[in-house]
């Protein structure tokens, strides 16, 4: 799984117009989500393609940034603390988050400065 990190601009049809260029392309977003910083569009959305996710978005004028890939992992949903441990466990083992959301099968999502050492580190949380 991949996560891009698009650019848009800060205004209505914006995000209209990235959906439709992906589904004329045959690309499902898996999660993500999209705001505003200083006047810009910043969004984060997860593909299993992430190739074909930035070619229809390069397609269609759309500007993606970063395409990284992602550490995905099922936290407990029933016990508390399950964020504070998994984000601890990181921590601990010296990797930073860059990104964190969940997809729409209920996972984590991590972008993280390394993804290898992520991996290793929340692989307990891998379900």
């Amino acid at each position: 799984m991949y996560d891009l990190t698009i650019e848009l601009d800060d205004r209505p049809g914006a995000l209209a117009a990235m959906g439709e260029a992906l589904g004329a392309a045959g690309v499902s977003v898996e999660g993500g989500g999209a705001w505003t910083v200083d006047g810009r569009g910043v969004a984060h959305f997860l593909f299993h393609d992430g190739d074909a996710a930035t070619a229809a978005l390069e397609k269609a004028g759309i500007t993606v940034t970063a395409c990284r890939e992602v550490v995905a992992r099922r936290l407990d949903q029933d016990k508390p603390g399950q964020l504070g441990a998994i984000t601890g466990a990181l921590a601990t083992a010296g990797v930073n988050i860059e990104v964190l959301y969940s997809d729409h099968d209920h996972r984590l999502i991590l972008v993280t400065d390394d993804a290898e050492a992520a991996a290793a580190a929340t692989a307990p949380w891998d379900r």
